[in-house]
């Protein structure tokens, strides 16, 4: 049992900076490739990021790639996601997942949920 909670949302203005962070319980961490989520009002959940169970590999989505960084720290158990040049699309409830399995780009094969932090983006 992996129990996530983010943090680090809020408003930010058109070309700003936000840090994410994604606490989990359970000593089982590590054993888990992480993901961050986004869902926007009236939108499907959307693929941000993934990072492999050792850190070692990253699989950014496109639209997030050069400003967006996902990292971890096993021995801390957190998942961080640093968002740089953020536009109001970027806006969405941000949620960090843990997946048990190898394709990450899909949120039904996630086995753990945090509740989701709000990120908005003004122009």
């Amino acid at each position: 049992q992996v129990q996530l909670v983010e943090s680090g949302g809020g408003l930010v203005q058109a070309g700003g900076s936000l840090r994410l962070s994604c606490a989990a319980s359970g000593r089982t961490f590590s054993s888990y490739a992480m993901g961050w989520f986004r869902q926007a009002p009236g939108k499907e959940r959307e693929f941000v990021a993934a990072i492999s169970w050792s850190g070692g590999t990253t699989y950014p989505v496109d639209s997030v790639k050069g400003r967006f960084t996902i990292s971890r720290d096993n021995a801390k158990n957190t998942m961080g996601l640093e968002m740089n040049n953020l536009a109001p699309e970027d806006t969405a409830i941000y949620y960090c997942a843990a997946n048990s399995g190898s394709s990450y780009s899909i949120p039904r094969l996630y086995d753990y949920w945090g509740q989701g932090t709000q990120v908005t983006v003004y122009s």
